[in-house]
C-alpha cells in the first residue's frame, strides 16, 4: 500500500481538514521516526500514521474498533490494520495492542503530537520550527492546556518504549519541524 493510497482512504471517511491534517502529521513524525528506527520501511510507517483514525470522524464511539471494517472493505492488509489501530489500546475497544516499535511510537505520538500542535497554535510564529522542549513541557504541566490530549498517554507511551518523556516530547518535536519544512 502507498501513502496516496492511504491519504485517500483517510479522505474518504473524513472531511475535517483537522483530522486530514492531523492524519498527515501523524504520518510524517512516523516517516521521521522509521528513517531512525526502520529505513527500508518508511512509507510503511508512514501509511499506518496515515490510517490510524481513518473512523474517528463518522465513528468516535467505535474509533479503532469501526476502523477494523473500514480498512478491511478498503483492501488494507491486516498488518496495516493491526499497527495503524492499536494506538487505542487502552482507550478503545481494539483488539490490538502496541507491542512493535513502530505501533509503540504511534501509540506515544499520536496524542502528544497534538498537544505540540497547540502549543505551536499558541506562538507568535505559530510553528514548531522555534519551539523549544520547555515550551511544551509547560504547557504538558498544565491541564487545561489542549484538555484533550491525554498526558497519560503520553507518559504510558514514553514508558513502552523504554524512553524518558523529554527524549520523546523533544525528538517529537524535531519530528514535526520536518513535516512542517516538507510541507513548506
Amino acid at each position: 500500500m502507498t501513502i496516496t493510497q492511504a491519504e485517500t482512504i483517510l479522505k474518504k471517511y473524513n472531511t475535517e481538514p483537522f483530522l486530514i491534517q492531523h492524519g498527515q502529521t501523524v504520518s510524517g513524525v512516523m516517516g521521521y521516526y522509521a528513517k531512525k528506527y526502520d529505513p527500508e520501511r518508511e512509507e510503511y510507517w508512514r501509511v499506518v500514521g496515515m490510517l490510524h483514525d481513518t473512523d474517528f470522524e463518522q465513528f468516535p464511539e467505535e474509533h479503532c474498533v469501526k476502523g477494523i471494517e473500514i480498512l478491511r472493505n478498503e483492501g488494507v492488509p491486516e498488518d496495516i490494520i493491526a499497527a495503524a489501530l492499536s494506538h487505542g489500546h487502552g482507550m478503545t475497544k481494539t483488539p490490538y495492542e502496541p507491542k512493535h516499535m513502530m505501533e509503540k511510537i504511534l501509540f506515544a505520538t499520536d496524542e502528544l503530537t497534538g498537544l505540540i500542535g497547540a502549543a505551536a497554535l499558541m506562538r507568535p510564529s505559530k510553528s514548531t520550527l522555534d519551539m523549544e522542549l520547555s515550551s511544551v513541557k509547560k504547557k504538558f504541566k498544565d491541564k487545561k492546556f489542549a484538555a484533550g490530549c491525554s498526558r497519560d498517554v503520553i507518559k504510558l507511551g514514553a514508558e513502552k518504549l523504554g524512553w524518558e518523556l523529554d527524549e520523546l516530547i523533544n525528538e517529537t518535536i524535531l519530528a514535526m519541524r520536518e513535516v512542517e519544512q516538507n510541507a513548506n
